[in-house]
């Protein structure tokens, strides 16, 4: 069996974090670290070793938001796969989103499975990822 993989999950709601941390579990086994806010992620962030393998944050949350976290992560050189959650879904935090660094962008309201089948190749270990050639 595999070592289990670091998460951080990062939301202001401890029943979505609950859950998130259920649908990453039925993924790959996984060690959850959690933050209630941007601002408590990014003082977890260092102490998590080896670096998380997955982020999943909350776009919006008090104080320093999901968008603004991820991009201070990036630019602290995070490079793993990250996934923005939230309740809305317009344009515009989507291009937030992605211009910051996000590999994904789900809605909260998107079934455990279909979420499931997001998270799967992002934390497949390296030999079991699809082959990107034809």
């Amino acid at each position: 069996m595999s070592s289990p993989l670091n998460i951080l999950i990062v939301d202001d709601e401890a029943h979505v974090r609950r859950f998130l941390s259920l649908v990453v579990r039925s993924v790959a086994p996984a060690q959850i670290h959690e933050a209630g806010d941007g601002e408590s992620a990014l003082a977890l962030f260092p102490s998590i070793q080896p670096p998380p393998a997955l982020v999943l944050l909350d776009v919006n949350m008090p104080g320093l938001d999901g968008i603004e976290t991820l991009r201070r992560l990036r630019e602290g050189g995070h490079e793993g796969p990250a996934v923005i959650l939230t309740s809305l879904a317009n344009r515009q935090t989507i291009e937030e989103a992605i211009n910051a660094g996000a590999d994904h962008y789900v809605r909260k309201d998107t079934p455990k499975d279909e979420i499931a089948a997001i998270l799967r190749p992002l934390l497949a270990p390296a030999g079991d990822a699809p082959s990107a050639s034809a």
